[in-house]
Parts: C-alpha cells; sequence; structure tokens
C-alpha cells in the first residue's frame, strides 16, 4: 500500500499546485511525514484517510488504490462518437452572461461538466475556466474541443461526492449533476462552495427534483436510482443568505438516451453579498 498511496499523494498534490508543507499544513503533521509517505518509506495512519482525501479533492478508495464507487456509467456514454448532450451550450450559460459579462477576467468552476461543451463556450466568451468531471471520456473530448476552439480550459478530474474547492471563484456553475450528491454531502459541499466564491459572485445551479406524478428517467444509472431523491426548494434552501436571481422550477421533455421522457427540474441564480453586505439591486452601497 506504501508505494501506491505515496505515488498517488504526490501526484494529486502536484496537480493541485500544493507544496508538502501545504499539505502537511493542512493536516497537522510535519512535512517530513509527508516526504515519508511520498517515498513509500511509512504510510499516513488509518485516522488521517479521510482529511488526506479531503485535501487531495479524492476519495479514501482512491487514495488506498480501490476503484471509485461513483457513478461509471458516463464513461461508456461518453466514449462513443460526436456529443452525448449535443454542442449547443445550455440556457443557462447565457443567463450568466448577462448577469456578469466578461468585463473583466472572471474566473468560472464547471462542477460535472461532462463533455466540456458549456466549459468551452464560455471560455471562447472571455472566461477564465476551471471545469471537472468524473468521466475521463468526457475530459478527453473536452480537452480536444477547447483545442479545435483554440481556447485554454483547466479541465481535471474529481468526484463530486468529495471535492471541495480550493481556490476563489467568482462564478460557479453546474448543470445536470448536483443529483448525483448524497443527503449528509450536501450541506457542507454547498457551505464550501459559497465560501469559495468571491464577494458579488453568482452560483447558476439547477438539479432534478423528484415528483411523484413523473416516472424515473429510463437512462439513470444504478447509482442515480440510489440516491435519495432532492425535493422541490432543497437546493434554495442552502441559499437564504444571498439574494436570488432565479428560482424556479420547470417540467421539460427530454429524449437522452433516445426514449422520450420527462424530467422536474429546479433552478437557481444566487449571488453572494458583497464586501458591504449588499446583493442584487443594492449591491455596491456603502
Amino acid at each position: 500500500m506504501s508505494h501506491h498511496i505515496g505515488t498517488f499523494i504526490v501526484q494529486k498534490r502536484r496537480e493541485l499546485g500544493l507544496t508538502q508543507q501545504n499539505l502537511a499544513d493542512s493536516l497537522g503533521v510535519s512535512f517530513q511525514a509527508v516526504s515519508k509517505w511520498e517515498t513509500g518509506a511509512a504510510s499516513p495512519d488509518i485516522s488521517l484517510l479521510p482529511g488526506i482525501a479531503r485535501v487531495l479533492q479524492t476519495s479514501v478508495d482512491a487514495l488506498l488504490g480501490y476503484a471509485s464507487a461513483a457513478p461509471g456509467s458516463y464513461d461508456q456514454r461518453y466514449a462513443d462518437r460526436g456529443f452525448y448532450w449535443g454542442l449547443k451550450p445550455n440556457d443557462l450559460c447565457y443567463a450568466l452572461m448577462k448577469l456578469r459579462p466578461p468585463t473583466e477576467p472572471l474566473r468560472v468552476l464547471d462542477i460535472g461538466c461532462g463533455e466540456g461543451k458549456d466549459a468551452v463556450f464560455l471560455a471562447r466568451n472571455g472566461y477564465l475556466v476551471s471545469a471537472f468531471d468524473i468521466a475521463e471520456s468526457g475530459l478527453a473530448k473536452g480537452r480536444e474541443l477547447a483545442g479545435h476552439c483554440g481556447v485554454d480550459v483547466d479541465f481535471f478530474r474529481a468526484d463530486i461526492q468529495v471535492f471541495l474547492p480550493v481556490q476563489e471563484f467568482d462564478i460557479i456553475f453546474s448543470s445536470g449533476v448536483l443529483h448525483y450528491l448524497m443527503p449528509e454531502r450536501r450541506g457542507r459541499f454547498f457551505e464550501r462552495l459559497k465560501a469559495c466564491t468571491s464577494p458579488g459572485g453568482i452560483h447558476v445551479l439547477n438539479v432534478f427534483v423528484a415528483k411523484s406524478f413523473l416516472p424515473t428517467a429510463p437512462d439513470y444509472d444504478d447509482f442515480e436510482r440510489q440516491v435519495p431523491p432532492w425535493h422541490s426548494g432543497e437546493l434554495a434552501g442552502y441559499y437564504q443568505d444571498w439574494y436570488f436571481h432565479k428560482c424556479d422550477e420547470v417540467i421539460f421533455d427530454c429524449e437522452s438516451g433516445g426514449i422520450p421522457h420527462r424530467h422536474c427540474m429546479d433552478i437557481l441564480i444566487a449571488e453572494k453579498p458583497d464586501e458591504n453586505g449588499y446583493a442584487g439591486p443594492l449591491a455596491g452601497r456603502k
């Protein structure tokens, strides 16, 4: 185990731009201890594994060399030729651009970016975009699309079940992935997203919600069917201290997977109060 976990730690640490001292300080250990882990001279105590996984934005299973328990069906879907979701940008991209046009460098995090169509679209319009997904085949398509369009997007692989951002963003965007979050994970996840958002920044989010009159989507994978569903208003509940530009619920037709069906989705665009505690129409007041 020492060799695998050491190699994994040094790889993830470097991907995140962390030094051995950064990692050590986050865990309350010496940098010499981190060095020993990375060289395979010692293994971290088992009690430290959850903390290491948190800082490195991964899972304990991944640290130990086990396959991820997170959904994997999209790796197969994205492996096919063409783009599973097409190339048309999500309507939320245009809503984002109206509220925060890229008149200055704005940092965007796209959570669950899939094949990267929205991340690349935003980058083409002048945003500084980081984007992650769990499906490596989707990320590969995103990188190829970004190269074809001549833009830079920081694509990286991460699991929404364990990922927590460590840098600040002006805009956090997520479409069609939050329903994967387990209930016990949701509160901490959104608190961290909010903490890592600049004053006056916005979150542009949606999530599928359960309705008794709508059957489960036929293309849901096994993991999606096992996650307890979201309910109307649940997403907005995590943002009671932010200003709402949009808080809506829609039912729409979908043909993903080739089988016509319907979804219900809650949509939220919320703004973090600025340094003076104001947001929305009051933002910028002193």
